[in-house]
């Protein structure tokens, strides 16, 4: 109930956009046209006058930990920081690009380089993300074990509202997976992410505890378990892409159950294809759509195309010694087609659920799955 409350509460003070982005994105002689009053200007060129902030960090690190909206408009360039958002506020990240329907075409990488899991770095995966969308540190811990970090049971949600276009977020660590590299982290908190790239190897996005993440029309990228977490993370009209295989796409925790809610990621309408055709003809038939990171793991492919990588069987077992798998696992497709497509395949793996259209039903749209309603989410393809 607690869950339940803090979501409802929180989501009172969503707002959508009452601007045209697209206009505050344009490039232009006056980069700030077309937006809010109030926006903030972030620009690596010294001799724009327009720009009072130099990294992004900062430009969010300056506005008031309160519910007031704000927007941030990023100019052109690589960014080498860690952002974290804690501010309750909704607050809304652009950036400019003369092409803003196009996630293969944005001017703006934020960068970071930190993996964690080896013998250099053994610190929580949180420390080594990109970006952290959480009001804690604490709350933004994965921890270990098949509950995770223990958050204090007074943490109070983060952003009702936050939103990101056009940006990409990249962790380069190393080009292979060595040890939980994260672009993304959220916990505690609402985010939407539209037309964005998110780029790593192993673990590339965490949803984290009480986390709700929506990805509209996005690139997120990586070899193992590289959408991971606790929460609840809806995909569509987005494209994965395969850097390799290990573990599988998916990895999730079901840990909180004392609340009817439907944790979990969801992938929709959306493509699984090898990141390059250099690796096409290595990974054919290798790639696994997931595997449980607990007993409670949930995810579900559906109407989705799925490339010759996808091995036959779709999902699989954690592992041969310790497979994670009960009639509680729910690991699962809807309507998938394309040569990573099998139902012969999936029925003799006997790991895969192959849904009818009754059981995709309760899981069918964000509205389905997401807590406190969904003022917090821009449908770009209602638009």
């Amino acid at each position: 109930m607690i869950y339940l409350l803090s979501i409802l509460i929180t989501g009172a003070f969503a707002t959508s956009l009452d601007f045209n982005r697209t206009e505050c994105q344009s490039p232009t002689s006056e980069p700030l046209d077309g937006c809010p009053p109030g926006t903030l200007l972030v620009s690596q060129n010294a001799t724009n006058s327009s720009a009072s902030f130099a990294t992004i960090q900062s430009a969010i690190l300056s506005l008031p930990s309160d519910n007031s909206s704000a927007t941030i408009l990023i100019l052109p360039g690589t960014y080498v920081e860690q952002l974290n958002v804690t501010r309750p506020g909704p607050l809304t990240l652009l950036g400019q690009t003369a092409s803003p329907n196009n996630s293969s075409s944005n001017t703006v990488t934020v960068l970071w380089h930190e993996a964690t899991g080896n013998d250099v770095n053994t610190f929580d995966n949180a420390y080594t993300s990109v970006l952290t969308i959480a009001p804690t540190l604490e709350s933004s811990l994965t921890g270990s074990g098949p509950t995770g970090y223990a958050v204090p049971a007074n943490t109070s949600f983060g952003t009702s509202d936050f939103r990101a276009y056009n940006l990409d977020f990249t962790n380069d660590y190393l080009p292979y997976s060595a040890g939980p590299s994260l672009a993304l982290g959220v916990s505690y908190a609402n985010a939407g992410f539209y037309h964005a790239r998110f780029s790593s190897y192993q673990d590339t996005i965490y949803v984290g505890k009480l986390g709700q993440v929506y990805f509209d029309q996005c690139i997120i990228a990586g070899q193992t378990d590289f959408l991971y977490g606790f929460g609840t993370a809806w995909i569509e009209n987005s494209t994965l892409l395969l850097r390799s295989c290990g573990g599988g796409i998916t990895a999730w925790k079901g840990t909180n159950t004392t609340t009817p809610n439907k944790y979990g990621v969801y992938i929709h309408s959306s493509s699984v294809l090898p990141a390059n055709s250099s690796i096409a003809a290595a990974i054919e038939g290798k790639c696994s759509l997931g595997r449980p990171w607990n007993e409670l793991h949930r995810s579900i492919f559906a109407q989705t195309y799925l490339d010759r990588a996808i091995l036959s069987q779709g999902y699989t077992d954690w592992s041969s010694s310790d497979p994670r798998v009960v009639p509680a696992t729910f690991m699962a497709e809807f309507e998938d087609f394309g040569p990573g497509w099998s139902l012969r395949g999936r029925e003799d793996g006997n790991v895969t659920r192959v849904l009818t259209q009754e059981e995709w039903e309760p899981y069918s749209g964000p509205e389905k799955v997401f807590e406190g309603g969904t003022a917090w989410v821009d449908k770009l393809s209602e638009v």
